[in-house]
């Protein structure tokens, strides 16, 4: 499978992470770390979903579980094949894993994750042979609006720590 960073991703990439912003902007109203994921087949969105850790209680609550989780339901089939995953931040190790086994075709990111990241940042999930999927990744689109409603999540927080 290829690997992409995008410098101009035209309209679809950038129509569909627009709705995962969304979403992540939910996240954040809600008080979640902003990360917004859409998944789609065929240009048709099947689920969008935002983290739920904290309403939840759940460890499991990160965005991408969550929208394959709607996705499945709604298809009534785990396999996600065929499918596009789009997120505001590179997925962890344990959504790449979900995304390799739900048999996701692409996931189209916004910014790297270098804490967690699974599919570029630490580790590459999505490529290793290993494994009987492989994902087609891209990266880099709306790159910077991703990056700072992640950045401007923590720092207010930090912030709000301090007063």
């Amino acid at each position: 499978m290829t690997s992409l960073t995008i410098t101009d991703p035209g309209l679809p990439f950038e129509t569909f992470m627009r709705e995962a912003l969304t979403e992540a902007a939910r996240a954040a109203t809600a008080g979640e770390v902003p990360v917004g994921a859409v998944l789609v087949l065929d240009g048709l969105v099947l689920a969008r979903a935002c983290n739920t850790r904290e309403a939840e209680q759940n460890p499991l609550g990160h965005a991408e579980l969550n929208v394959l989780t709607a996705a499945a339901e709604r298809l009534r089939d785990w396999r996600l094949t065929g499918t596009t995953l789009y997120c505001t931040v590179e997925p962890c190790v344990m959504c790449a894993g979900a995304l390799v086994h739900a048999r996701v075709q692409t996931v189209v990111f916004g910014c790297r994750d270098q804490r967690w990241g699974g599919l570029r940042s630490l580790y590459r999930l999505g490529e290793d042979e290993r494994l009987n999927h492989r994902l087609e990744v891209i990266e880099g689109v709306l790159e910077e609006e991703c990056r700072s409603m992640i950045v401007d999540f923590f720092r207010a927080k930090r912030n709000k720590g301090k007063a």
